[in-house]
């Protein structure tokens, strides 16, 4: 099990029910607010932290990987002067989906930090920092606003102890875990 808990989110998986049932293609911008961190922080260190695209860029890929449900069938990576905190992440699905990760840290604090946006059949998605789920063009549904930012870490570890407890195989399928990890460490060493 690898600890890549936005999927667990309560508001993505409102996000998977409702794009249940529509087949065609969709559109994910996911912009990062991500704030920045030294050079010379642990974090940013490639032998110690690994570099930020493999310490959080990581949960982003698996995020449009679980909405869009389908392999990654490629990738571009466009890096801000060879940073690992200033990048655009590109990636195609093999269902004609495609997804695009603004994950930067030259922004401004007072920006939300996390912002979701699902294209598809005529309708949009907007989540804002885990907090507020909009929907533009869906008959079925407006909004979802929790009191407080969720992130799915509780859902995540709880699917982990039930799956162990249970017998029960990984939340999160092995075949994505692999294809995910992958694809992470070819993006953050290329």
């Amino acid at each position: 099990m690898v600890g890549f808990n936005r999927r667990f989110s309560p508001h993505i998986q409102k996000i998977k029910k409702l794009l249940h049932g529509i087949y065609d293609p969709k559109s994910f911008i996911m912009t990062v607010n991500a704030g920045e961190v030294p050079s010379e922080h642990w974090t940013q260190n490639k032998q110690i932290g690994g570099g930020r695209i493999i310490g959080e860029a990581c949960h982003f890929i698996d995020l449009l990987r679980y909405l869009a449900d389908a392999p990654i069938s490629d990738f571009h990576v466009t890096k801000m002067r060879h940073s690992d905190d200033k990048v655009t992440i590109t990636l195609s699905f093999a269902d004609g989906s495609f997804g695009i990760i603004h994950y930067l840290a030259n922004g401004h604090k007072s920006f939300p930090k996390e912002r979701l946006e699902i294209f598809t059949a005529g309708k949009i998605l907007q989540l804002d920092n885990f907090r507020k789920l909009r929907g533009f063009g869906w008959r079925e549904f407006k909004s979802m606003n929790l009191w407080r930012q969720d992130k799915g870490q509780e859902n995540c570890i709880q699917a982990f102890v039930n799956a162990i407890i249970h017998g029960l195989p990984s939340p999160i399928p092995v075949n994505e875990i692999i294809e995910v990890s992958r694809l992470t460490l070819e993006i953050a060493y290329n």
